[in-house]
């Protein structure tokens, strides 16, 4: 029995594991393990298919169940994350108890993207659309924005059922626009090759030391913003 070909496998079984908790965590509003959770499963989502190549033992079974892993834990958390901020918000659109299952759309963008990009031979070495981990992160990083975060205007922006709805449908959205992203592997060890990758790293970590969570969506949206720049101007 070849032991090796089921480690991939597992890693992403627990990758699976860390989004159900988490779905949990989001249920009972801890919201600070729920994130702590997802950024566990995406940790093992690098590492399955790192294992994978390294033991070259890539196969469908695997891409299928790392599809369905991220599902739940990029896919399904994120959305059940938005329900509950719309829940737990002020009620622009009245108390109609639909409303809040909007958050649901993230959900729905997730699943396409998922699914799109198991057949886009385009992805191999870059992304097209922001990928569902990094929107995971800045879904799951807004209560703990709103629960860190000194500003009344912070809160009050988190907690408007408009801003939520725009969030939602623009996260949908970015997901699945035909949008090229840089990816954040460095597979040479050269400075003029990688400056893109390192100047946002350094940046990242500064953010992440000077405003701690806060940093988190603003290190995604920033991710997005340079891609853009790269595009336009930098590959020219």
């Amino acid at each position: 029995m070849n032991i090796k070909k089921h480690i991939p496998n597992l890693i992403t079984l627990i990758n699976l594991f860390c989004g159900c908790v988490a779905i949990v965590y989001v249920s009972q509003n801890n919201y600070l393990m729920a994130f702590y959770m997802v950024c566990l499963g995406i940790f093992f989502d690098f590492f399955d298919g790192f294992f994978a190549r390294l033991f070259k033992v890539s196969s469908p079974l695997g891409l299928q169940l790392d599809s369905l892993a991220d599902m739940v834990t990029s896919g399904v958390t994120p959305g059940y994350v938005m329900y509950s901020m719309f829940t737990n918000s002020a009620h622009e659109f009245g108390t109609h108890p639909a409303i809040p299952f909007l958050g649901f759309i993230i959900t729905l963008g997730s699943c396409y993207r998922l699914a799109n990009f198991n057949i886009d031979t385009r992805q191999t070495d870059s992304f097209i659309g922001l990928p569902t981990p990094a929107n995971a992160l800045f879904i799951l990083s807004l209560p703990l924005v709103i629960s860190f975060s000194d500003s009344l205007m912070v809160l009050e922006i988190l907690t408007n059922q408009w801003v939520l709805l725009v969030i939602t449908l623009c996260s949908a959205y970015i997901l699945n626009a035909e949008i090229p992203l840089f990816a954040l592997k460095i597979k040479k060890f050269s400075l003029k090759e990688n400056a893109l990758q390192i100047v946002f790293l350094i940046i990242s970590v500064l953010m992440i030391v000077l405003l701690h969570y806060i940093a988190i969506p603003l290190i995604i949206a920033f991710y997005v913003f340079l891609s853009i720049i790269n595009n336009l101007f930098l590959k020219k």
